[in-house]
């Protein structure tokens, strides 16, 4: 009985190499870290020491995402980075809900876990309500916030967001996201203004999480949620107010075709005194200008008290 238990470890932990050997370790050198929680083990980074900086992803992306951010801020500050269930190195359970309460959950159990407090929260796509969601339950906990492309309203009267969820909920939407890998090799790239910066070794590590439809329920639902969490997202917009008064910054593709320029004007409308950067760059402004941004980053943190 004690062999088959340890052959079925064995077999595991192959497994979990072999999941994670398409990792460019070059643009990526970060140790794995591991949580476990009720649907799964939760992968994420931690690099550095001091204040921390928090960063969290959204669709169809994963830590990858803020790797030139972490190599650089990791000298000065503590950086952790969630991937979240269904994404990059975490595990990718067909059965777990997906949604960004979902997701907010498991991020306040990685909080929790790791006893943060006082600490940057970076939140990018749905990483901003699944992070921001977590700063109006915690204010408390979060001592300042840099806002990449993002929102925290209601959606379901959004006639763009009421398309896509249209297609995410039919047969040809199913078909695409679980069937062709779509999110990480056509929409990703859509969502780049100038496409030539996607080289075919970056597109490829937003490919490889993903290497067939079992593992790609996490893109699905997180893309079903859009429109379906829309009176979550305008539960926690209520409470905007809890954080209003934080120091923001502000990052913010203007070329973004989904969350666009109107979308930022909300963010003004909340933010009054935030320090806000525009770049001519679509929704990924951390893969089309990372040293710009980097540097107005490490700039503002250094203002900070």
């Amino acid at each position: 009985m004690k062999s088959i238990v340890f052959l079925l470890m064995l077999t595991s932990l192959a497994s979990q190499a072999r999941a994670q050997s398409w990792v460019d370790t070059v643009a990526y050198p970060f140790a794995s870290n591991f949580l476990n929680t009720p649907n799964g083990k939760l992968h994420y980074v931690d690099e550095g020491q001091g204040e921390v900086i928090l960063f969290v992803h959204g669709t169809p992306t994963w830590s990858f995402l803020y790797r030139q951010y972490i190599q650089a801020l990791s000298l000065h500050y503590r950086c952790i980075a969630v991937d979240h269930l269904g994404f990059g190195l975490s595990d990718k359970p067909r059965d777990f809900a997906g949604t960004p309460q979902a997701h907010h959950q498991n991020l306040a159990l990685l909080i929790d876990h790791l006893g943060l407090d006082q600490f940057t929260l970076v939140v990018h796509d749905f990483g901003g309500p699944i992070g921001l969601g977590y700063a109006v339950d915690h204010p408390e906990k979060v001592k300042q916030i840099v806002l990449f492309n993002t929102w925290l309203w209601a959606t379901k009267e959004d006639p763009e967001a009421q398309k896509i969820d249209r297609i995410l909920h039919s047969p040809l939407g199913n078909f695409l996201y679980l069937r062709t890998n779509f999110s990480p090799t056509i929409l990703l790239k859509q969502a780049y203004h100038n496409k030539k910066l996607l080289t075919r070794s970056v597109h490829g590590q937003y490919q490889k999480p993903f290497p067939n439809r079992h593992h790609r329920y996490g893109l699905l639902h997180l893309g079903q949620s859009l429109v379906g969490s829309s009176g979550w997202y305008d539960e926690k917009w209520k409470y905007i107010s809890r954080i209003a008064n934080k120091p923001c910054l502000v990052l913010w593709g203007l070329e973004d075709t989904f969350i666009t320029p109107k979308q930022l004007q909300r963010w003004q409308s909340v933010w009054t005194h935030a320090e806000y950067h525009t770049f001519e760059a679509g929704h990924f402004v951390q893969e089309e200008k990372p040293r710009e941004s980097l540097a107005i980053m490490e700039a503002w943190l250094e203002q900070q008290p």
